[in-house]
């Protein structure tokens, strides 16, 4: 996906089978993409561009899926409303201010709501989300509420995270005035501790966050691969997963020649390093002033420019058809793998 994509809701729309809901009962089917933005002011100064058919709706149904998050612990109603934004306000949300950061700009979201409903499907729940390589758990829960927080803390708590543990959350609630001990929410149906089963939120990295653990168990020296932080965001994130795996498969134990990638909005080239690789847009414009004694090799683009990210491999010795970064597709299909012969997962749960 990029920013300049077109259609996007509709093909998805179509191979998700929903085509059938319109004939059946006449539900319209609305692209975000293709339909305007009002601007609204979420406090401090600070506006967000919202889809209109959400500020204009008099109901709304949200139907986020039970999973964890690599950057915000856990993804539910409030994070699922972040998909109503356009693409520069969703960029604006993986700010570089440690203050105003993602966490401050989803604690915000809630104030844009309507009337609503909050139908948490945790039929599937996932970990170490929010993307198809995360693992997925046959959880069979369905967590309701007319209240956008309390089905929020619920999750979180499902999910085998403390709220006090997620800054958004955290907020959101104070905000709401209820409590993150959940105290103030009457839950019923099956019993929160009976149903919680711990959800890892990330991969693990090493004690300084400069190479993922699995990684660095492999023996790959000479490399940093500084974990990302919350000022990374959609556009990059799926190119950092396949450099990762890519630099992963071609590692054969000959040391790196003292290399770093960096990623986000805040990083700076280290001084103790040969060459600092800059992965997207954000990255190199954060960096475009930088003068020091190290190599610097740009991935320009948003999204990065696959010709670049090969050109940078190949300067580390690692040769790749630039056509691997966007086959995206292709690497959905290989995860797909996972589910054959397996009942929890049959094709027929997944039509009407």
């Amino acid at each position: 996906m990029t920013p300049k994509d077109t259609h996007i809701g509709q093909n998805a729309f179509a191979g998700l089978g929903y085509q059938t809901l319109k004939q059946r009962y006449g539900v319209k089917l609305l692209d975000v993409w293709e339909r305007p933005f009002d601007t609204v002011d979420i406090g401090d100064g600070i506006t967000l561009k919202v889809n209109t058919d959400l500020m204009a709706s008099d109901f709304l149904v949200n139907l986020p899926v039970l999973k964890t998050h690599a950057q915000v612990r856990v993804s539910l109603g409030i994070k699922n409303l972040k998909g109503f934004l356009n693409v520069s306000s969703r960029k604006k949300c993986h700010s570089a201010d440690l203050e105003k950061d993602l966490d401050y700009m989803i604690s915000r979201l809630p104030g844009l709501l309507p009337p609503s409903a909050t139908i948490i499907d945790g039929i599937y729940s996932l970990e170490r989300g929010p993307s198809f390589d995360g693992k997925p758990r046959k959880t069979d829960l369905v967590i309701a509420s007319s209240h956008l927080v309390a089905a929020d803390l619920v999750g979180a708590r499902v999910l085998g995270h403390e709220p006090d543990d997620i800054p958004y959350l955290k907020q959101a609630a104070a905000d709401a005035g209820l409590s993150t001990d959940l105290s103030g929410i009457s839950v019923m149906g099956e019993s929160i501790d009976d149903v919680a089963a711990y959800h890892k939120h990330t991969f693990p990295y090493n004690a300084d966050n400069t190479l993922p653990l699995g990684m660095e168990k492999m023996g790959i020296k000479g490399l940093k691969f500084h974990k990302y932080d919350s000022t990374l965001c959609t556009y990059c994130s799926p190119l950092i997963g396949m450099l990762l795996t890519i630099i992963s498969m071609s590692y054969k134990g000959t040391p790196f020649d003292s290399v770093e990638f960096l990623t986000g909005k805040r990083l700076r080239p280290s001084a103790d390093m040969k060459k600092s690789i800059l992965v997207g847009q954000c990255m190199c414009t954060h960096n475009k002033n930088h003068d020091g004694p190290q190599e610097i090799v740009r991935i320009k683009g948003c999204p990065p420019d696959p010709v670049q990210a090969a050109s940078a491999l190949k300067s580390i010795g690692i040769e790749v058809n630039p056509s691997v970064f966007t086959s995206f597709e292709m690497a959905g299909a290989f995860m797909m793998e996972r589910y054959k012969n397996r009942p929890e997962f049959d094709d027929s749960y997944y039509f009407i």
